[in-house]
């Protein structure tokens, strides 16, 4: 009943903006809609609902809940840099209506995505999460934004209808077509073999779309690159989030498969692939979005990695997704404040931002040095973790195949970083007024990240200790 409660007011609070008239009404609205995520939150703590079935279909445990309540960080800062921005541009009253709307509707879709307690459901609702983000990309209505939209429609469509099939194949598995996870997991033990890998691959690269990973990580940088900086914010984490929670269900349920070490071999095989293409293209790209989606194709290359690797790597993994979540999102709203300064993203014309506005430049630098892994990041315990148990199991050529591939990642992040900073601007300015003062709050988001590399409280130990378990 809560749940259903919630899921109401909060479409209802999404819809709104499209009745009223203002752009201050619909702000208040926006700030009612993170009151009512955030209030969710702690009724779930206070009324001790952790790990409770709601509605049949949704269930509150661990993991859901931590990256409702990450989800939820980033949607305030989300909501707060996008009336900025989208002032900034100049928009109509009616789009401005329009985005907030989209904006909210896919933070619930989001939420379903995590609370589900059904492989058909993640789907349906991973399906909505496409149409949501569709009409973000679209709402600058210029030629690449329709571009990007219809690429991100048809190639998520395609890797959703792949998910389909696999999903098919394990219901033919379970008992009497159950299709929660907890009936799956035990009927999963007894599977044909052949069914089982043919659906886990179908559903993993179905899925990759929104995890960001390979092969179908191109429509999170198209998409990122058209919508707006605030937006790509929250796609780029809580929605890449979504992604790696539907995969993560489904690796949890190969655990006691005879095909356990199959899959883990994939998710291995795709994970460095994707830090291959990430930096491959970290080099060449000449726009600082892109720039940052094909890091997150780099970081979730990481994470499948140490998904594959398991054991104290899984740990990782999951500890990885969480911090990459505060860094990333910093990063990109520093990237909407800077692309009003210069009116532009790209690498090899603007410059000297640090003269120009000291606090974006010292945040983007630190964020960069922090998605580097440079000691105390966070995501450098991470991947020490995953380098260990790597060596652990002997995967040499594993270990030098990263190696090599983050030296590359390194340099192309690092040089692009200190042209941003130091070198020449070659673009004039844009004359528009910026509020600056923004580049503080998402500097926030960053600094909870570095506090999480030096100090890891016990609940989030504990908290990542139950999800890995569950797995």
């Amino acid at each position: 009943m809560e749940m259903l409660i919630y899921l109401s007011i909060s479409v209802i609070l999404a819809v709104l903006p499209l009745v009223v008239r203002s752009e201050r009404a619909t702000n208040i609205i926006a700030a009612l809609f993170f009151t009512v995520q955030a209030a969710a939150i702690g009724l779930i703590f206070g009324l001790g609902r952790v790990d409770s079935i709601m509605l049949s279909i949704f269930r509150a445990d661990t993991l859901a809940v931590v990256f409702h309540v990450l989800m939820t960080a980033v949607l305030g800062f989300t909501l707060l840099h996008s009336s900025s921005y989208l002032k900034a541009e100049g928009i109509s009253t009616r789009s401005y209506k329009a985005y907030y709307t989209i904006l909210m509707l896919l933070a619930v879709a989001i939420t379903c995505v995590y609370y589900s307690d059904n492989v058909a459901m993640t789907w349906v609702f991973l399906e909505a999460t496409t149409i949501c983000s569709a009409g973000i990309i679209y709402h600058r209505e210029f030629e690449q934004s329709l571009e990007a939209t219809w690429k991100y429609i048809f190639v998520c469509s395609t890797g959703i209808a792949m998910a389909y099939l696999g999903i098919l194949l394990l219901s033919t598995v379970a008992e009497h077509g159950a299709l929660d996870y907890a009936s799956l997991s035990t009927a999963i033990a007894n599977g044909n073999p052949l069914y089982l890998k043919v659906a886990f691959l179908l559903i993993v690269v179905g899925y990759s779309c929104k995890m960001e990973i390979f092969p179908l990580y191109t429509v999170g940088v198209d998409a990122n690159y058209a919508a707006p900086a605030p937006a790509s914010a929250f796609i780029s984490t809580a929605l890449v989030n979504a992604g790696f929670v539907s995969i993560y269900r489904i690796y949890s349920l190969y655990a006691q498969a005879e095909v356990f070490e199959w899959a883990r071999h994939v998710l291995i095989l795709i994970g460095i692939l994707s830090l291959a293409v990430g930096a491959m293209f970290l080099r060449r790209t000449n726009n600082y979005k892109r720039f940052l989606s094909y890091s997150t194709v780099e970081n979730m290359g990481i994470v499948a990695i140490g998904m594959g690797i398991g054991g104290v790597a899984l740990w990782a993994a999951v500890f990885h997704v969480i911090c990459h979540t505060l860094v990333k999102s910093s990063m990109f709203f520093q990237v909407g404040i800077m692309r009003h300064i210069y009116d532009s993203y790209s690498i090899n014309r603007i410059g000297n931002y640090m003269n120009i506005n000291r606090v974006g430049a010292i945040g983007f630098i630190i964020g960069t040095l922090v998605l580097l892994a440079f000691p105390p990041s966070p995501l450098f315990i991470s991947e020490v973790m995953i380098f260990s148990e790597i060596v652990s199991v002997g995967s040499w050529w594993l270990l030098a195949a990263m190696l090599i591939l983050m030296c590359v990642v390194i340099y192309a992040i690092w040089s692009r970083t200190l042209r941003l900073g130091y070198h020449s601007n070659q673009d004039k300015l844009h004359l528009s007024a910026v509020n600056r003062r923004l580049s503080y709050s998402a500097a926030v988001l960053l600094g909870v990240a570095i506090i999480l590399g030096l100090w890891q409280p016990n609940f989030l130990r504990e908290a990542i200790d139950i999800i890995v378990n569950i797995g």
